[in-house]
């Protein structure tokens, strides 16, 4: 297992919305599924992370946690207009 780290739990979350937006396949059971709604409460919990964090983080992760934020903000937006 990797070494714990902030970025580490942003990465863990960040993957786990992109199963639940269908973007990769689930690793325990090999299936592409697609949960918008618990994407969407991932995305929230990163949200708030983000926002109780601000003054805390570094810059490398404050910039790590921008893009990912961003990145599924964007394909939770193209899924709900599909």
């Amino acid at each position: 297992m990797p070494q714990v780290t902030f970025s580490t739990f942003i990465l863990s979350l960040a993957s786990s919305a992109l199963v639940q937006l269908g973007e990769v396949p689930n690793p325990e059971s090999g299936a592409t599924e697609q949960d918008l709604v618990m994407a969407k409460h991932t995305i929230d919990i990163l949200t708030m992370l983000e926002e109780k964090t601000k003054q805390c983080l570094d810059s490398d992760e404050a910039r790590l946690l921008e893009g990912i934020l961003y990145e599924l903000r964007m394909k939770y937006v193209m899924k709900k207009v599909d």
